[in-house]
């Protein structure tokens, strides 16, 4: 009896791996290109002659069109079955990746780039869900755990790997190299995925998709492009910010009164899937606004190349799977809640640390905060994914896990968008500190002139001693952006006292 029991569990753990490595696949690969083709845009431009204006439409392309489609994640899946989606989704995806690869023009990429989006929206939510429903409750942490590690280890180590497929390769192969992870994703999710039940009754509400579409597009366009253009100075910043608040409230009060709304307002009763989108939305922030804050500091202001840049911050991703790997180990053992206190404090310490950064900083202390801060990515994004659907009902399930991506998503363009706006200003502020310091009264200034280090009698002096206080307005710029987000950690603390603890 113990042999014939034993044969069939044996089986089905084995089935469960295969799962979970079929997923993480196709996670990973789509989670890379959120930021592995930021590194190769120059190269991109220069083959395609483009401006910086044009050239920066491959990016917002591929953001804009895979908002837009992922909210369409759960009806879809409910008409054609979760399975069936997952493998067009993947096949799309890889092979929109490939024709990237193979664009000869700009109109050909950033077409491409739309494909690309729109076919990998579904992933990440798709592989989430088919975790939660693969395990049973008690090893959603484990689930959850390896599912992270792609979604959060992808963007970190996106630049590195960019950074070195385009120097000694070529900036096709940030695409080509979708096509192993896409070929080995869709044969294991076709053995090993199991179809999900059709829904064929679901309605689909088109006005309220449309009301959302629009006020996602415009919110990204408005994210995505207010920099270079100003932001409300330009006209068509203007009319993106407006539709994107109109459209989101007449969404809000469409989906309140409509008989069957795309986005059921029942799942919003759920305290901790409420909770777990406002945590991932400011985790979004941290996630990638560090990531677009440090490699100009680093290159920049420290002088470091962009190989050495993307080393630096590797072992960031080695600190975020080795959080994972901790989770994995004690969930079910621990209540979650104080893992993720735990990692919301090491995330605060790392960001204090790099808000006391100067130029004198060892590659030491880059490493040290950047594994700090990885940990404690780590110690926090696996549990929220685990109790913000710890109570979800099952029929919610694919809906909430595209909202939660999204909501991630979101989070991470504003946040970039925030302290990209937020450095620009303070240099600007600082450098007008800073210059009402440079007179003859400054003591410290006089002894650097006394002794031949500075020359403000002549033009090439005064650009010298301007080019310096440029660099140390920059370097305090930083510093403040680091702080602000360690506000934005702290801030995350009482939403803790909100979550409940799991029943399972």
């Amino acid at each position: 009896m113990q042999t014939s029991t034993a044969a069939p569990e044996k089986e089905a753990a084995v089935n469960k791996t295969f799962v979970a490595l079929s997923v993480m696949l196709a996670t990973i690969m789509q989670a890379l290109d959120t930021t592995i083709a930021n590194v190769a845009l120059p190269h991109m431009q220069g083959s395609m002659s483009a401006t910086q204006d044009q050239i920066s439409w491959v990016l917002t392309s591929y953001i804009v069109a895979a908002a837009i489609a992922m909210p369409l994640t759960g009806l879809v899946a409910a008409r054609i079955g979760r399975r069936r989606l997952f493998l067009y989704s993947v096949i799309g995806f890889t092979f929109a990746s490939v024709l990237c690869g193979a664009a000869q023009s700009l109109d050909q990429i950033i077409l491409f780039r739309l494909l690309q989006g729109i076919f990998g929206a579904s992933l990440v939510p798709l592989s989430q869900s088919v975790l939660l429903d693969t395990y049973p409750p008690e090893k959603h942490g484990s689930a959850m755990a390896m599912w992270g590690v792609g979604v959060m280890v992808g963007p970190i180590l996106g630049p590195s790997l960019g950074g070195w497929l385009t120097e000694y390769y070529n900036w096709r192969w940030v695409f080509y190299i979708n096509v192993p992870f896409g070929i080995l994703a869709w044969m294991g999710i076709a053995a090993f995925v199991k179809e999900t039940k059709l829904d064929p009754s679901r309605k689909f509400d088109m006005f309220g998709f449309a009301l959302l579409a629009l006020a996602i597009g415009s919110l990204q366009m408005f994210l995505d492009r207010g920099e270079s253009q100003n932001w409300l100075a330009s006209l068509e910043i203007n009319i993106e910010i407006g539709l994107a608040v109109i459209a989101f409230y007449m969404f809000i009060v469409h989906m309140f009164t409509a008989k069957s709304p795309f986005l059921d307002p029942l799942m919003f009763k759920d305290r901790n899937f409420v909770v777990g989108l406002m945590f991932a939305f400011i985790l979004g922030v941290i996630l990638l606004a560090t990531m677009a804050l440090l490699p100009p500091f680093l290159q920049n202001l420290m002088g470091y190349p962009v190989l050495d840049v993307g080393l630096l911050l590797t072992p960031r991703g080695f600190g975020t799977m080795a959080g994972m790997m901790v989770v994995g180990r004690l969930s079910g053992k621990v209540d979650l809640r104080y893992l993720i206190t735990i990692g919301v404090l090491l995330m605060i310490i790392s960001l204090w640390e790099m808000s006391l950064f100067s130029v004198d900083i060892t590659r030491s202390d880059i490493i040290r905060t950047g594994v700090v801060q990885g940990v404690g990515l780590g110690l926090v994004f696996v549990p929220l994914s685990t109790l913000a659907f710890s109570s979800l009902p099952g029929h919610f399930r694919n809906e909430g896990t595209a909202l939660f991506s999204l909501i991630r998503n979101i989070g991470s363009s504003i946040g970039i968008s925030v302290v990209m706006t937020y450095l620009s200003h303070n240099v600007q502020l600082n450098h007008a500190a800073f210059a009402g310091y440079i007179n003859p009264f400054n003591v410290a200034l006089m002894e650097g002139v006394n002794q031949g280090i500075y020359d403000i009698s002549t033009t090439k002096g005064l650009v010298a001693v301007d080019a310096m206080v440029n660099q140390q307005a920059a370097i305090l710029a930083y510093l403040q952006d680091f702080r602000f987000m360690m506000f934005l950690c702290v801030a995350m603390l009482p939403l803790l006292l909100l979550l409940d603890k799991p029943k399972h």
